[in-house]
């Protein structure tokens, strides 16, 4: 008896052992955070009053949402229950990489502050912020502002920072409400208001630096890192004098952990003297930013001497996110479409891994993904695409990690109280749309049951109001209006396609053979269906696939297998036939990418395991 009960408390220990080797952090990616109750400081103007809670907000339109890649409104609720349900798991460590408000401006980033100070002080939690190309917008402030927030009656109501450069509509909107809380902030204004999450030293860090740092952890003390923290030692050279703001920084919150914030956004300058925007991301960084690359070097090299648990964060992709297929999609949409020009080139990801980087998490693209490269002698580099909590599927990332494991697990939040507090909101703005005659969305979203589903209809919509805009016209019809069955039959079709008119609408596929037998129902969905799946998948990956009923994904698989296998497919010259090609090939590699929702990094080799149970 007291032998097993010995066995017992050493199996306990060392469980306990093995459990506080680990650490978890999780990953807030692309927030866009707008403070639907934030008050405008230098204006009585209270927002437009909801009838469905009686609350004054500031809420922007429904049909502005459905032109973005981001939801604007119901992300507010979104944040409170994903940091709800990080608390609930008792995670004490949240990064956020970039694009945590609408667009830096004042009102946005003190109501963010005031909500992550609010779980600081509540619930112990420690943020680490980096920067995105929303926040700041440029290195400087600048005049700024929106013409779709939703004013009384469903009419816009235009807010601006300076009203001498706005023209307005008085027909359809409200008159301009002139309020600088509106205006963009550069890096000082938004380091300054959210100075207490990681861009500055504190005392309980255990150790903190930027790239401009003179000290190394050996002779750290806290005084030197508060002198390195200041702003004017925190830049670089730009162009002649022009000094820009880099505010990458080190940490170490916890014993052994260093998380690695950077600063990917470059500002190159024009012709005309201004700066562009920050967007593009790495493949700017690399090349103007040299200084930086040359720190995160040495970051890694301090890590693997020092024996300490390196991650890092930015808010740009290092590795192309397209499951490699950006080549395809160029040929397939055309060079400036699809974002394709923040696809990171290969020496993105060969510099970080080159340098010592393992664990890379981005955001940007609000996509759920995973990309790899391994360069052999054990350098390799892992990029995991957070998902963001403004558009579909919303989520965020936790990383557990040991010393020679990462696991890596999605959280989806799919019910998020109060998503549909805006609605009486948008039934006013719908009513007076249609009333004035003016283009109306559909308001099958306000049907929505929870959020999941409000972020799937906003994405179904952006597909079809935005994304397929892209596309060519008659390619798009063409393939939207073929049924499934069709679709199958075309995929099993081994004759010369350049030879086949149905094309051009002269021949019935029909007639061409089904070489399977018992395919199943393929009527039930069109190639329209099939188009809005593929914008699932390409923005939620695996975790689309609950969606999408099964059986019409198993039918995907033997159609893309179909049009895969097929060699006279890939040959075929005809437009329509090659864009067939392109697009299922897409479709296929999309279905089959790295593991993204739960997975396992072995830090040691690079390989990765699904953890999810089929």
């Amino acid at each position: 008896m007291k032998t097993k009960l010995l066995l017992l408390i050493l199996f306990t220990i060392c469980q306990a052992s093995a459990q506080g080797n680990s650490t978890e952090i999780a990953f807030l990616a692309d927030v866009h955070f707008q403070d639907l109750y934030g008050d405008l400081e230098d204006s009585d103007y209270p927002g437009v009053l909801n009838p469905g809670s009686n609350s004054y907000t500031l809420v922007r339109t429904m049909a502005s949402q459905l032109h973005s890649t981001r939801i604007f409104n119901e992300n507010y609720f979104a944040l409170l229950a994903a940091l709800d349900d990080i608390t609930q798991r008792n995670i004490k460590l949240v990064a956020l990489p970039g694009d945590y408000t609408d667009d830096g401006q004042p009102v946005h980033l003190r109501g963010l502050s005031e909500i992550l100070n609010h779980y600081t002080k509540t619930y112990k939690i420690q943020f680490f912020i980096t920067t995105g190309n929303h926040d700041p917008v440029g290195p400087f402030a600048q005049e700024a502002g929106k013409n779709d927030f939703l004013g009384e009656q469903g009419k816009n109501q235009p807010i601006y920072s300076g009203d001498s450069k706005y023209i307005r509509n008085p027909e359809v909107e409200h008159p301009v409400v002139v309020t600088r809380d509106i205006a963009k902030m550069g890096y000082v204004e938004v380091m300054e208001i959210l100075k207490e999450f990681g861009f500055f030293p504190k005392k309980r860090f255990l150790y903190w630096e930027t790239p401009f740092s003179s000290y190394d952890p050996e002779n750290y003390e806290f005084a030197k890192a508060l002198y390195s923290s200041r702003i004017e030692n925190r830049t670089y050279l730009l162009k002649d004098s022009l000094r820009i703001p880099d505010a990458s920084y080190l940490v170490e919150p916890v014993d052994g952990l260093w998380l690695l914030a950077i600063d990917g956004n470059t500002y190159v300058p024009q012709k005309n003297g201004e700066l562009s925007g920050a967007g593009i991301g790495y493949n700017n960084t690399i090349e103007y930013k040299r200084h930086l690359f040359q720190w995160i070097r040495k970051v890694a090299e301090n890590a693997r001497r020092l024996n300490k648990k390196l991650v890092a964060f930015s808010h740009y992709p290092a590795i192309d996110f397209n499951e490699d297929e950006s080549p395809r999609l160029r040929e397939f949409l055309g060079p400036n479409k699809w974002q394709l020009e923040r696809v990171p080139q290969e020496r993105i990801a060969k510099a970080l891994a080159e340098a010592g980087v393992k664990l890379h998490f981005a955001g940007h693209m609000h996509i759920n993904d995973t990309g790899k490269r391994a360069y052999g002698n054990g350098e390799f580099l892992v990029n995991i695409q957070t998902p963001s909590l403004a558009a579909y599927i919303p989520g965020y990332k936790i990383l557990t990690i040991t010393d020679n494991t990462a696991e890596v697990e999605t959280i989806v939040i799919e019910e998020v109280p109060g998503f549909n507090e805006l609605f009486p909101l948008y039934q006013m703005e719908h009513k007076y749309l249609n009333e004035s005659g003016q283009p109306v969305w559909n308001d099958t979203i306000l049907q929505s049951r929870s959020y999941r589903e409000f972020a799937q209809s906003h994405l179904e919509n952006l597909v079809t109001l935005r994304f397929l805009n892209d596309w060519s016209p008659g390619y798009r019809k063409f393939l939207s209006d073929l049924s499934g069955k069709e679709i199958l039959r075309l995929s099993q079709y081994r004759g010369d396609f350049d030879q086949l008119d149905f094309l051009n609408n002269d021949k019935d596929i029909s007639e061409i053979g089904n070489q399977l037998e018992n395919p199943g129902d393929y009527e039930s969905w069109t190639g329209e269906d099939m188009i809005l799946d593929f914008y699932k998948i390409r923005n939620a990956d695996k975790l689309a696939f609950k969606d999408i009923p099964k059986n019409r994904l198993d039918q995907y698989r033997i159609i893309l297998d179909g049009f895969h296998n097929n060699p006279s497919l890939k040959a075929a010259e005809n437009e329509y036939t090659h864009k067939l090609y392109l697009f299922t090939s897409i479709f296929r590699s999309l279905m089959k990418g790295l593991p993204a929702s739960h997975f396992k990094i072995d830090l040691e080799t690079g390989e990765i395991t699904d953890l999810v149970k089929n």
